[in-house]
């Protein structure tokens, strides 16, 4: 079996069909899936969907486009969460500096508070980054992120910066744009990441894996993800199953 560590079955693209999903996840080999919650609405849909399906796991946090958002009672609802017996991290949290809805110091903020959270309640941590890696990898070394660890979910940084990555307690994981016919960048990374690092996911509805590129993603793509760095390792497939899916039961305290 794979684990897809990254979903957001939860998003309304999946509103008529998740069962569906789930099932087909399941029939290609996709089992356990982690939903992310990320602001409100997702997170109370995600803590539905693991209450309803043995095999799904969340993650509560607070997205950083949303971060000014992110009130004492957001505060409040996610570190009430962190003791659901299916919570299982606290993410995505981050920067991201490609949208501008939240300030830069307001993200930051909140994104040091959640990173105290988890170490005060000892939970792994997930890591959105998008165009702010200098900041991200700072703020991880001053909050000293490593005592929980965590992954750097949808790894978008260079193959150079993985020795500090890893420094950090962190693991890396690869979704859909591995597969991408030109991305010389994520396939380096696949090639060069230690084994016992190494996640997959899918971050469905998004980042669709090829052959599918183009259409909604899902969980049991993820399968794609998993074949491709299979290849560029030249290893047999099961060992890249086998791997990721040791690594995800290990970071995540997955039964």
């Amino acid at each position: 079996m794979l684990i897809d560590t990254h979903t957001h079955l939860n998003s309304e693209q999946y509103g008529d069909d998740v069962a569906e999903t789930i099932e087909r996840a399941r029939a290609n080999g996709v089992s356990p899936m982690l939903v992310v919650g990320f602001d409100h609405p997702t997170i109370d849909r995600a803590i539905e969907l693991v209450e309803a399906y043995d095999d799904l796991y969340a993650v509560v946090g607070w997205h950083p486009v949303d971060a000014i958002d992110f009130d004492e009672a957001a505060y409040a609802k996610v570190e009430r969460l962190l003791d659901h017996p299916k919570v299982v991290a606290l993410g995505e949290i981050g920067l991201d500096y490609h949208w501008d809805k939240s300030p830069k110091d307001v993200q930051e903020r909140v994104f040091r508070e959640q990173i105290r959270l988890a170490k005060k309640k000892g939970m792994p941590i997930v890591i959105h980054n998008r165009d702010a890696t200098e900041d991200t990898l700072r703020i991880l070394e001053e909050e000293e992120a490593k005592e929980v660890g965590g992954v750097l979910h949808s790894y978008s940084m260079s193959a150079e910066l993985l020795p500090r990555c890893l420094d950090l307690n962190f693991y890396i994981s690869l979704g859909g744009p591995v597969t991408f016919k030109n991305a010389k960048v994520p396939k380096r990374v696949a090639q060069e990441v230690p084994l016992d690092r190494l996640l997959v996911e899918t971050d469905c509805p998004y980042l669709t894996p090829t052959p599918h590129r183009g259409k909604r993603n899902e969980p049991a793509y993820v399968r794609f993800v998993a074949e491709e760095i299979a290849q560029l390792r030249g290893m047999m497939y099961a060992d890249i199953e086998q791997a990721t899916t040791a690594n995800a039961k290990r970071l995540f305290r997955l039964p």
